[in-house]
């Protein structure tokens, strides 16, 4: 059975962690499909947005411990080299939208790695935790980076240090998540977010998403110009000319 599943319909691409006797925790074989998933994804033009979810009761549980305390144990040099930093940066890089719909228990790299998509939604009965330093480990997966932008220095060094568990409810209520829906409706909410991308100008989106990450380096002055580059290129397109003339009509 393969560790991730893939699917595309009404522009969209589902892919799904599908691990579930093991909570979707990452082995080699599964970060090297979902790093395969997000080439499809940036190669297929047909693909407007794109949601990660995980099957069974987990969004995923983050690194199999059974592979890294094995005979064969890789090495955590090559598991962030290979594995997880890899996966980040096809994420970031992903010239669309990429919706984390996370399910269940986002547990060590499982969490940081939905904290790193677009947007990140959760079932109400869902939870994140950083567990790195209940096995004596740090954050990984650009943990370090993305939660303290998303919900402060101190909450962020509390969490990370003492490995609390934070519900759905909690994480939408300091930033970490957008929004949370409750467990019955939860599918019909993801699938109504990702339609309502995967509608709108996809290069508009991305041109967004490249000005947001931007903005995490630049100062003031340079994201101005940032911006209008950016806005120059967005005015540029047959998206916009379309959309305008349709606006014009109404």
């Amino acid at each position: 059975m393969s560790t991730v599943l893939f699917e595309v319909s009404a522009n969209i691409a589902r892919i799904t962690l599908n691990r579930p006797e093991k909570l979707n925790a990452f082995n080699r074989e599964m970060a090297f499909a979902l790093q395969e998933a997000l080439d499809k994804c940036g190669n297929e033009t047909s693909i407007h947005a794109v949601v990660i979810t995980g099957s069974g009761r987990a969004f995923s549980a983050g690194q199999d411990l059974g592979e890294v305390t094995g005979s064969e144990h890789p090495g955590f040099g090559k598991i962030l080299s290979e594995h997880y930093n890899p996966i980040v940066k096809k994420i970031t890089s992903l010239q669309k939208p990429v919706v984390a719909a996370v399910n269940g228990v986002a547990a060590g790299a499982g969490a940081n790695l939905a904290l790193c998509c677009d947007i990140v939604v959760a079932a109400k009965s869902a939870s994140f935790i950083q567990a790195f330093s209940r096995i004596g480990l740090i954050p990984d997966s650009g943990g370090t980076f993305f939660l303290p932008r998303l919900i402060g220095w101190q909450k962020a060094s509390a969490l990370m240090m003492l490995g609390e568990k934070v519900s759905a409810v909690d994480a939408m209520q300091m930033g970490m998540i957008f929004k949370y829906f409750d467990d019955d409706v939860f599918e019909t909410s993801v699938e109504a977010i990702c339609a309502q991308l995967a509608s709108l100008p996809t290069q508009a989106l991305a041109y967004t998403k490249k000005a947001l990450q931007s903005s995490v380096h630049n100062n003031l002055h340079d994201q101005l110009i940032e911006e209008d580059e950016l806005q120059q290129q967005a005015a540029s397109t047959a998206e916009y000319a379309a959309r305008v003339k349709a606006f014009m009509k109404m």
